[in-house]
């Protein structure tokens, strides 16, 4: 990242083979101009669908957090998590509401961060990421590149 280019993108995606089931989660940083910064992903274990949306996220913003980026922009394919984030749906789930907080708390922390859901298609490299971590963590053969 150039210093007069202080933006990036965060591009987070998790998943369950089942929900709950064995998850994973995959995220992608970019420059302002679309050049990716790096790529990671993790296997968590049993989880849901949500829990794994969250705690990609919250993944996401720990890492993104070394580049210190005045303006960050976050993709994601979960509409929910987004909406939740964003004020405009409750939060029910105590396990979700603890989640949200933790997340809140990291986004607060860059001087300028928006939350935007985006269609699978355009979340692809997380989305190759998190299913990566899902096949490396139960033992299947990786799936093959999309």
């Amino acid at each position: 990242m150039s210093p007069t280019d202080r933006s990036l993108r965060l591009y987070t995606d998790g998943g369950a083979r089942g929900n709950p089931g064995p998850a994973g989660i995959g995220m992608v940083i970019e420059d302002g101009s679309g050049r990716r910064l790096w790529g990671g992903h993790a296997y968590l274990g049993i989880a849901t669908n949500n829990q794994a949306e969250y705690r990609a996220l919250i993944s996401g913003l720990r890492k993104v957090a070394e580049w210190t980026p005045e303006d960050l922009l976050v993709h994601m394919d979960s509409e929910l998590v987004v909406k939740q984030l964003n004020g405009v749906y409750k939060i029910k789930d105590p396990t979700l509401q603890s989640l949200a907080a933790e997340a809140r708390k990291l986004l607060n922390a860059f001087p300028k961060a928006r939350l935007t859901h985006v269609r699978r298609e355009k979340n692809q490299g997380a989305d190759t990421l998190a299913n990566r971590a899902m096949d490396e963590g139960t033992g299947k053969k990786p799936s093959p590149a999309r």
